[in-house]
Formats: structure tokens, C-alpha cells, sequence
């Protein structure tokens, strides 16, 4: 969003997660970190990629700019540079927001510390 009022916080949003437990579907919880993160990265890349597809043959069609002007473009100041620079903060935060909720879960749990144990005892 434009509008400096309506700031929305990506990073605290990637954070949010269902009431309950987080249903695993492998025995080995590395695994199942391996793959949110993979299917997480594989959401974005898809919709990533289907959206840049049509702009490029858009502008290329409509003779706006080629694929080469675009393959080949520099940021040309350091505000656009550190507007990419945030995109990629928030895009990683996305990706590995299992590790966050893990992390947090350790930090204010809802388990035992029996539970916890048994849990680190199984990665």
C-alpha cells in the first residue's frame, strides 16, 4: 500500500498461525520443516513467475520494453534499491516462518517441558 497510514506489517503477518496444534505428516519434524519451507518457497515462485510472464509479454507485446531491457536493468537509486532490499526481508520471513512459530512456541509453550523434551529428543 501507498498510503503511509494503512502500513501493513508483512512480517508480523507471515507470524500468524491457527489455534490448535500444527498437524505434522512425517515422524521426523526436520522433514516437516524441509517441506513447509519448500512448499512455501514453491507458492511464491509460481505466483511469482505466472504474474512476471505476463508482464514481460505484455510490455513486450504492447513495445514498451524487451525482455533483454529487462533481463540487463540496474536499480538506478539507492531508494528503489532499498525497497528490493525490504521485499526480500519480508519474502524470507514468509519462508521460514515455521521456525518462528517453533522458535516462539520454545519461548512461551503450551507444552510440558516432558513434551518439549520428547519433541528436541526426535529432531
Amino acid at each position: 500500500m501507498s498510503d503511509k497510514n494503512n502500513i501493513i506489517d508483512y512480517i508480523g503477518i507471515a507470524g500468524n498461525k491457527p489455534k490448535g496444534a500444527r498437524p505434522y505428516f512425517f515422524d521426523d519434524p526436520a522433514v516437516e520443516r524441509v517441506l513447509n519451507i519448500t512448499m512455501a518457497i514453491g507458492m511464491e515462485l509460481a505466483v511469482m513467475r505466472e504474474r512476471m510472464d505476463s508482464m514481460e509479454r505484455l510490455l513486450e507485446e504492447k513495445g514498451v520494453m524487451t525482455n533483454e531491457e529487462i533481463d540487463n536493468y540496474i536499480p538506478p537509486n539507492k531508494a528503489i534499491a532499498d525497497e528490493r532490499q525490504q521485499w526480500h526481508s519480508e519474502y524470507i520471513s514468509r519462508i521460514l516462518r515455521i521456525i518462528q512459530q517453533e522458535m516462539e512456541q520454545i519461548k512461551n509453550p503450551d507444552k510440558t517441558l516432558q513434551e518439549i523434551a520428547d519433541d528436541i529428543d526426535k529432531m
